[in-house]
């Protein structure tokens, strides 16, 4: 990801940072006075899109990211997984709590641009600071090797251990082509690895057509600053698309169906993201 993106970013990142605190599902640590603001603001206009039935905006988050705490936990509890890569972290919480559940048992990478990442090292130094098992890292998305590449950032863990990369709210600001770059470069990282996990979410033309969606999306584009981007026509043309990138497979999940499984998932919310589940197969 390029540095000439961090403005757009940043106040999604104050946001969704925020609604983690608000939902119980992070530290206090983690809120900021612009999250803080920024969810106050929007607070109403949540309220009223749940009461007529139609997906909130911290709806949609918190399925994506109960979501993918599922299914991470998952892999690391079958031994799929020692290593994880966050990219994109923000002020997500996830590093620091799987870091604090599994101990030495994983090794948790959070990776951003050099402003969200000097942010994320405050953070963590005011909750113990960072160990050998849980550090933050400088990574470009879109460099293709060198340093702050993802395939520095891999090359450098055990390669016998299993590996995940996450990335959550990072492809929606990025145009088919760069996101289809992007994937390209983690199934390379994760190629040279004891098996490869890539858990993300993606939002599908399909999934947000109609009037209220295309507000919807009008929203959120003014809100981040930027264009907000819808990718692939279905779930079929994602997958091909992963599997052209060099995944071995791909499943995309709708939150709504995890519902069970994952609980507490806003049906409206939970119908307009979906999660990318895809691996790389080991090659020794």
């Amino acid at each position: 990801m390029a540095e000439r993106t961090s403005a757009a970013i940043s106040p999604t990142a104050h946001y969704t940072g925020y609604v983690w605190v608000a939902n119980g599902l992070s530290h206090p640590t983690f809120a900021t006075r612009p999250g803080r603001a920024f969810y106050e603001a929007l607070r109403p206009a949540n309220a009223i899109a749940r009461a007529i039935g139609q997906p909130s905006l911290e709806g949609l988050l918190l399925a994506r990211h109960r979501v993918i705490d599922h299914m991470l936990e998952a892999a690391i509890a079958s031994g799929r997984v020692g290593q994880v890569v966050e990219v994109a972290a923000g002020l997500s919480p996830r590093g620091w709590r799987f870091a604090e559940r599994h101990g030495d048992a994983i090794t948790y990478v959070e990776a951003d641009l050099p402003g969200m990442a000097a942010q994320k090292r405050a953070i963590l130094a005011r909750l113990g600071g960072e160990s050998p098992r849980h550090r933050v890292v400088e990574l470009d998305a879109l460099a293709d090797a060198g340093p702050g590449s993802i395939a520095q950032v891999v090359a450098g863990l055990d390669p016998t251990r299993g590996t995940a990369i996450i990335t959550e709210g990072l492809l929606n600001y990025f145009d088919e082509e760069a996101v289809v770059g992007i994937w390209r470069r983690f199934a390379r990282a994760l190629a040279p690895t004891a098996g490869g996990l890539y858990l993300s979410d993606i939002h599908l033309a399909d999934d947000n057509a109609g009037p209220v969606i295309g507000v919807f999306q009008a929203m959120l584009s003014a809100f981040v600053r930027g264009r907000v981007y819808l990718h692939f026509a279905d779930s079929a043309a994602a997958v091909t698309a992963l599997r052209g990138a060099g995944f071995d497979t791909a499943v995309l999940h709708r939150p709504v169906d995890l519902a069970n499984e994952v609980g507490e998932i806003e049906p409206g919310g939970g119908r307009k993201v979906r999660i990318i589940e895809a691996s790389v197969v080991p090659r020794r």
